[in-house]
């Protein structure tokens, strides 16, 4: 892709879970982010072989300036010389830095972009399988990581690389014999520095996941502060983010200790160095077998070498804590997207009068009106709770059910808690597919549908009633920017939120958040959002749990007037809710038990009577047996 992300949709060996990825892997998807950016790492990296040239040239410069003062020669030449490198040398350095700076900014922002685009797109179940702060963390935190690895450390790297290879050479030019002592020395520094790189980067890897466990258990803690604080649970809470914060700090120190570990060999390895040729060199000047002049240049490479061996340090270190970074972002970035059935990708949703599609009926003709949406024998089954993309025995959420929704009218689905009512709406809605079966659309089934066209004729109320973060106004019209403010009044009007939006201080313009509102509020809002899109089909998942008698009577009348021109599908524990609807579905395990209007089924339904007498909501229903239960003279 061209926003400076890894190609999207790989599929992870382990659905749902982290799997362990080897290095070269690691690797790969790092570059990813810098791939699009090769032209301006060239210039970086030309312009730090520049900087590191002018450094390395500064030493021999300088042994000309002492071979000149022993011969009483003119300095002027040699001293221009420094000062050219010295100016040089600063402007390239501001330069790189400039761009590299830039350079990993526009990184981050991509992969930030890229990752809230790919989180946005994934499938429902893929999201909502994770923390949402773990989530936020791999946005935010993991990465800041990526940008140094990316950028800083390649360059500095390279830098690295060509000042030990440039000063290497130059010392062999200035005594092979000298040169033999440090390189030895920097060999047994290079092998127990690249030994402690592994466990570098199992520690941050570590710190980073508990980070992000952290992230989650606030964000859900935050989310429930209400209900931590009934139950006086602050001080477990706290306890357990801490826990995680404590994980993460040990796994950070960790890393620390492993970092400053390698720092100091390195260190330790060039005074070593420093040291070994004072004694060897003073021994090659005392035989004449190298000059004053020459042992000065060439200690003088010795404390040269001291920048690019941290340089490769630092950078190794930062490409560590990059690596794990790319782990984590990884496991984002093989979350399955949202996908449309190859042909409907193919034709764009426009070749819809071709007959059949996969063996499935094809739209009808003109002169029979099918019902809006059909489900055809649809079976489904959640994945286990490992996560690991099996089925882990668990019983179908629906199991071979068939209804139709008429094109007009209110249909409702009612049953005991887990009988699919939900399961149903994620279907409807594309959230999920059928393990067999098929939804159809307009006689279509949904695979020669895109997803968008599914869902531009499909509103949506969710049981949590979220509000989105913005104005109120843009939540009222969140699925339909283009709406009018008559429109969206008329809403408002329809909802009873007339007085709530003239006591904010900006009316609908008021930046409005979950906590401003209360839960029915919420609610009304919710619903308001569904009617002012005008859909042609409405969805509502208990929609009504937080409403009060009068305001329900209020959604009740929408309900109504939606369902004379379009088709609604509500869920709802209320039976009151569902009265009057126009065919009430019953559901139980996962199979359709009964088709009816209220009345009918109260005659010739057992469960739906005893649900309608569990909520008290028909004092005409009792519960088979209670007369026999209730005591004489009741």
């Amino acid at each position: 892709m061209s926003d400076g992300r890894p190609q999207a949709g790989r599929q992870a060996e382990k659905a749902g879970g982290a799997r362990d990825r080897t290095t070269g892997e690691k690797v790969r998807s790092l570059w990813a982010y810098a791939r699009p950016h090769k032209a301006v790492l060239v210039v970086a990296l030309l312009l730090g072989a520049i900087g590191t040239a002018t450094e390395l040239a500064t030493p021999l410069v300088t042994k000309a300036v002492l071979d000149g003062l022993e011969a009483s020669a003119s300095l002027a030449t040699p001293i221009t010389i420094l000062a050219v490198l010295l100016v040089a040398g600063t402007v390239v350095g501001l330069v790189q830095g400039i761009m590299l700076g830039t350079l990993a900014e526009r990184i981050i922002l991509a992969a930030r972009t890229g990752l809230v685009r790919h989180l946005l797109h994934a499938r429902v179940p893929e999201v909502t399988a994770r923390q949402p702060g773990e989530l936020v963390t791999r946005v935010t935190s993991d990465t800041l990581l990526i940008r140094e690895a990316t950028t800083s450390s390649v360059v500095n790297f390279v830098n690295g690389v060509i000042g030990l290879v440039g000063a290497i050479v130059l010392m062999a030019y200035l005594d092979v014999v000298l040169l033999g002592v440090t390189v030895a020395v920097l060999i047994l520094a290079g092998v127990s520095v690249v030994a402690l790189m592994p466990r570098l980067s199992r520690a941050q890897q570590e710190a980073q996941e508990h980070v992000g466990a952290l992230g989650g258990r606030l964000e859900g803690v935050i989310r429930a502060l209400r209900t931590v604080k009934s139950a006086r649970a602050e001080s477990r809470e706290t306890g357990r983010v801490a826990a995680h914060a404590e994980a993460s700090a040990r796994s950070g120190i960790r890393a620390v200790k492993l970092e400053n570990v390698s720092w100091t060999i390195t260190g330790v390895a060039v005074n070593l160095a420093v040291m070994l040729l004072l004694g060897v060199g003073a021994w090659r000047v005392s035989t004449d077998a190298i000059t004053v002049s020459t042992l000065v240049a060439f200690l003088l490479y010795v404390f040269q070498l001291m920048m690019p061996v941290m340089l490769l340090t630092m950078s190794l270190t930062s490409l560590q804590s990059g690596l794990a970074a790319a782990a984590r972002i990884s496991e984002v970035e093989e979350m399955a997207l949202e996908a449309d059935d190859d042909a409907a990708v193919r034709d764009g949703g426009r070749d819809l009068d071709r007959d059949g599609l996969d063996g499935l009926p094809a739209a009808p003709r003109a002169g029979a009106e099918p019902p809006l949406v059909r489900l055809h024998d649809v079976t489904f089954r959640y994945a286990g709770a490992s996560g690991n993309g099996t089925t882990g025995g668990r019983p179908p959420a629906l199991d071979g059910v068939t209804l139709e929704v008429p094109r007009r009218g209110h249909t409702a689905i009612v049953g005991p808690s887990g009988a699919g009512k939900t399961t149903i709406m994620s279907l409807l809605l594309r959230f999920l597919s059928p393990d067999s079966g098929h939804v159809e659309l307009d006689g279509r089934p949904y695979a020669g549908w895109t997803t968008d066209q599914i869902r531009s004729r499909i509103a949506y109320v969710e049981q949590d009633t979220p509000i989105v973060p913005g104005t109120l106004r843009e939540n009222l019209a969140y699925a339909a920017p283009d709406a009018t403010d008559a429109e969206i009044r008329a809403a408002v009007d329809a909802l009873r939120l007339t007085e709530r939006v003239a006591m904010l201080p900006d009316g609908l313009d008021t930046q409005v958040s979950a906590s401003q509102l209360s839960g029915g509020e919420r609610q009304r809002v919710a619903v308001a959002r569904a009617l002012v899109a005008r859909p042609e089909i409405l969805l509502l998942d208990e929609a009504t749990a937080q409403l009060d008698g009068l305001t329900e009577a209020a959604l009740a009348e929408a309900i109504r007037d939606v369902a004379s021109t379009g088709a609604v599908v509500t869920i709802a524990h209320r039976i009151s809710t569902v009265m009057d609807a126009d065919q009430i579905v019953l559901l139980e395990r996962g199979r359709v038990r009964a088709i009816g209007r209220h009345t009918e089924l109260l005659e010739s339904d057992e469960l739906y009577r005893e649900l309608v007498a569990a909520l008290r909501l028909d004092a005409n229903v009792t519960v088979p047996g209670e007369e026999e239960r209730a005591p004489a003279g009741a």
